[in-house]
């Protein structure tokens, strides 16, 4: 595979992709990831598909401009890109905010898109759909108290990369899920400072302006939209939450064509690390019933 900047005009992204006659494949990340991330899924595709993976805009190698960051604003970097790439069509994997860009692609672009998984964009933040409902009132004060905790966040300076990786080992170690594939995302979720020091590539001003964008997002707008096949994959804490089965089973309801597969024991973001061969074959099974091969 290659792995290559492209200058988009506005903001070079960071992209790994192998191209020949097969049908393709768009693994899009999560929020605060990487492209590194699908190390265990490639190797299950790439026999049989093209593939490609970029880092979004703020993320990862990919340029990290001050503003751009709404779902929209990313989808239309990976339309370009997949232009760019000479893509007719493709199939897109998303976890988390990569399922939110898929899905506004898909619903832009339906000739684009022949499926997507969507592991994430189940539920809204605010509302009707979302983890939190309430009066007009109640809902501005509790975003007026959520931008408060993103102002508290702080940038975390690491000595060395070892120091960052190790610390994220022994949290995912004590869930029983650290595995190898966790330790090539992390090798490159850090970019050195010009002190020598280490930081987030996941910069707190990306960060925060792509979820105070996020908290607006209704979800149902965009899959009444959608013409493709979804597979909604919730994690085990998901699938257990009433309020996000009520949401999925909303947006379900909205589609022409859709499946919910559970991965046992999934947790939402990390599942494609923590059981890569598990979930990369949900979604092989899914994706081979729409490739036109």
């Amino acid at each position: 595979m290659v792995e290559e900047m492209i200058n988009l005009g506005d903001v070079g992204i960071n992209v790994r992709h192998s191209l020949d006659d097969n049908p393709v494949v768009v693994l899009l990340h999560f929020s605060g990831g990487n492209l590194n991330m699908w190390e265990g899924i490639i190797p299950q595709f790439e026999k049989e598909y093209s593939i490609i993976a970029p880092d979004f805009r703020g993320h990862g190698k990919s340029d990290k401009p001050l503003t751009g960051y709404h779902i929209d604003d990313m989808a239309n970097d990976i339309i370009l890109l997949l232009q760019h790439l000479n893509i007719e069509y493709c199939h897109i994997i998303g976890s988390s905010m990569g399922a939110e860009v898929g899905l506004s692609i898909a619903a832009t672009h339906p000739s684009l898109v022949r499926s997507l998984i969507c592991e994430g964009a189940l539920y809204n933040e605010f509302g009707e759909y979302g983890l939190f409902n309430g009066t007009e009132e109640e809902i501005v004060h509790r975003k007026e108290v959520l931008k408060v905790q993103l102002t508290e966040r702080n940038e975390r300076v690491f000595n060395t990369k070892e120091e960052y990786i190790e610390e994220e080992r022994a949290k995912l170690a004590q869930q029983g899920i650290w595995n190898e594939y966790f330790a090539a995302f992390f090798d490159n979720n850090l970019q050195q400072m010009t002190t020598g020091s280490f930081t987030y590539c996941y910069l707190n001003r990306v960060r925060t302006d792509y979820i105070q964008k996020y908290w607006d997002v209704k979800f149902e707008q965009y899959y009444k939209k959608v013409q493709c096949p979804i597979l909604f994959l919730p994690s085990k804490e998901e699938w257990e939450n009433e309020k996000i089965r009520r949401s999925i089973d909303t947006f379900a309801s909205l589609l022409n064509t859709y499946e919910i597969e559970r991965v046992e024991n999934a947790v939402h973001a990390y599942v494609w690390m923590q059981l890569p061969i598990t979930v990369g074959e949900v979604a092989k099974i899914f994706i081979s019933k729409y490739d036109d091969k």
